[in-house]
């Protein structure tokens, strides 16, 4: 009876709410996992030469795409808004389905804030004295996309759209440019990571994980897509092989650049594009990367705000959390306090905040990945449009290894022999809020009488 109330409630949205389209949702995914390869200039000073391409085409075998196969079972299994919430809550119970909303919503801050950081950075290509303004400007950046979700789905879904084609376009021409160059010539590295530092692998593992992960994010708000089960599908792989094609190429065209690598660190991506094609090149991907900064911001701000007004329907959190917009049929409240706590984190440094995103992030997904397990030994004839081809056993080793992934990283980093390890605690104290949290609801709702 459970399972078709969750698949009747996902067929019948409220005719007020417009839905979004499979090509819309493909371009929040894309904003709400990547934006572009903006973000990923650290891993080539990181792995090197040799390493980043290997790196950049083996972690995502082994994070990702176990990931995506989760989220998209799932999410076919109970395509509502609330996504990954609602699935730990029918697997795990209550208790568990708070701690997972509560480690997101936490790891979203953490998230959200690395943007802002970004847009500034590009901006300083035509800048340069923006630093000085960086805070109110990031704070404009912070309560203009609050107003943007709050006008709805559909708004965030074109604005992501040509946002998308903002952030594409420069590559396309860094692309063609590079490949009909006279000047550039190609070889491919061979695949090492022979005298790269433990910590640094671990530097670049963060990397790469943070450039891809968020798939699970984009389920939240899937009982406001039409069709949601296919369209989800459809718009994941579309996603998944316009950020490979993207970081890949990419990657590829710095190693064979003659770049330095520490400096593309410090100067991102414009200075790339300075090498190979000139200024106007520059300025194209110093714009494409403040689009990019801008669309994240909106598509994973929009996924988070659900997962509050779903634990406030759950009375886990107050119930003002739950209150939607008279007109826009948003979570205002949530929207709002979200760009609160975001406008305090955006002090972290930018490797910080990867750092502590990344710990965060991995604490809520083992807990999906259980889910998935669990749901399959409790549920194993509830319908499934989308199911893994694999039984119990061999899916349980397969959703280890981006575990085993994590650990590594979480590992060279601790090993590392320079700066301090504030983030990492940082991160570990936030995760320990969570029991802490749990317990207050609980005495909460003894008090009032209402079970949680």
């Amino acid at each position: 009876m459970q399972q078709r109330y969750i698949y009747v409630m996902s067929k019948t949205a409220s005719p007020s709410i417009r839905l979004l389209k499979t090509f819309s949702l493909a371009a929040v995914i894309f904003l709400t996992v990547s934006g572009g390869p903006y973000g990923l200039e650290p891993l080539t000073q990181y792995a090197g030469k040799n390493g980043a391409l290997l790196l950049l085409l083996f972690v995502p075998l082994l994070w990702d795409l176990p990931s995506i196969l989760m989220v998209l079972e799932l999410n076919s299994l109970m395509p509502v808004n609330g996504g990954y919430y609602k699935w730990v809550d029918r697997a795990l119970g209550k208790r568990w389905a708070f701690f997972e909303g509560w480690w997101t919503w936490l790891y979203s801050f953490t998230d959200l804030a690395i943007y802002p950081v970004l847009f500034v950075t590009y901006a300083g290509y035509f800048f340069p004295a923006i630093q000085e303004w960086k805070v109110p400007i990031m704070l404009i950046i912070i309560w203009g996309s609050a107003g943007l979700n709050i006008l709805g789905i559909v708004p965030v879904g074109r604005v992501s759209l040509i946002l998308g084609a903002i952030i594409i376009i420069p590559f396309l021409a860094l692309f063609g440019t590079a490949f009909f160059s006279s000047s550039t010539h190609f070889t491919m590295p061979a695949p090492s990571l022979n005298g790269i530092g433990f910590s640094a692998i671990g530097m670049a593992l963060y990397t790469v994980m943070w450039n891809f992960l968020g798939w699970d994010n984009t389920t939240t708000y899937a009982g406001e897509v039409d069709k949601p089960v296919r369209s989800y599908i459809i718009s994941t792989f579309i996603a998944f092989a316009l950020v490979i094609f993207l970081y890949v190429v990419t990657t590829y065209i710095t190693q064979n650049s003659g770049i330095d690598f520490a400096e593309l660190n410090d100067k991102m991506y414009p200075l790339l594009g300075q090498k190979i094609g000139g200024q106007w090149l520059a300025a194209m991907l110093a714009v494409g990367g403040m689009a990019s900064a801008l669309g994240i911001f909106s598509a994973v701000m929009l996924s988070i705000s659900r997962i509050p007004k779903s634990m406030a329907d759950d009375k886990l959190l107050p119930r003002w959390f739950a209150i939607e917009h008279k007109r826009f049929k948003t979570p205002y409240v949530s929207i709002l306090v979200t760009a609160t706590v975001v406008s305090f984190m955006v002090l972290w440094s930018f490797t910080e905040l990867i750092v502590i995103d990344v710990i965060l992030y991995g604490a809520g997904i083992a807990l999906e990945f259980i889910s998935l397990v669990v749901l399959r030994i409790k549920e194993p004839d509830a319908p499934r449009p989308f199911k893994i081809p694999l039984n119990t056993f061999l899916l349980t080793l397969v959703m280890i290894l981006p575990v085993v992934v994590y650990s590594v990283a979480l590992i060279g980093e601790l090993t590392k022999s320079e700066g301090s390890n504030t983030q990492i605690y940082f991160a570990v104290g936030a995760l320990l809020t969570a029991p802490i949290a749990w317990l207050v609801v609980k005495w909460n709702s003894k008090k009032k009488n209402t079970p949680a």
